[in-house]
């Protein structure tokens, strides 16, 4: 199977390659239900050595720049909570942590979830997770955007590895809400 963006001749259906996902990416794309088909969740295999975007797109072309996201982990605190949460942005862009997140999460700081507590609460390895398969309950703010594209490549939840799938099957997540102004 071709890829739908990309030089990615290995792209394969996420749901015949279940056992290269980490476990919580792999029950989600096992149990998806959104109007997306799963089989149109595509794994492709990459270095993990070139998974951070700038040496991806140096590595396959500044093409995939305008067509790949990057999710990241916040950690929202307002009095003595803190609030979890992923935002998916263009790889092209950064998070509005001080500004959009910080506001729609009602939250008085936001910073980047330490790399630890992002890891361990997600199961994922850090520089290759994604919001397929975040903990139960977490908002997943995604920039409209990203929603629109017709093919996102994304994390696969490891740094070996990538997925792509049809923008619109981020807005559907669990716990997804599109924000207006999310990515700077």
């Amino acid at each position: 199977m071709r890829a739908p963006i990309g030089p990615f001749d290995n792209a394969v259906p996420a749901p015949d390659c279940l056992a290269e996902l980490v476990p919580p990416v792999a029950r989600a794309v096992e149990g998806w239900t959104g109007d997306v088909p799963a089989d149109q969740i595509l794994y492709v295999d990459t270095d993990p050595a070139i998974a951070d975007t700038g040496a991806f797109v140096a590595h396959y072309g500044q093409d995939l720049l305008g067509r790949s996201a990057n999710c990241v982990v916040v950690a929202a605190k307002r009095g003595g909570a803190t609030t979890l949460a992923a935002c998916l942005v263009p790889s092209a862009g950064r998070a509005d942590v001080n500004g959009a997140v910080r506001r729609h999460l009602g939250a008085r700081k936001v910073s980047f979830a330490p790399m630890d507590t992002a890891v361990e609460l997600t199961g994922m390895e850090y520089g290759g997770i994604t919001p397929l398969g975040l903990p139960d309950g977490w908002p997943v703010l995604v920039d409209p955007v990203v929603a629109d594209m017709p093919y996102v490549l994304v994390g696969s939840g490891r740094r070996r590895g990538k997925l792509i799938a049809p923008g619109k099957l981020f807005a559907q997540l669990p716990g997804a809400e599109l924000i207006e102004g999310l990515a700077l």
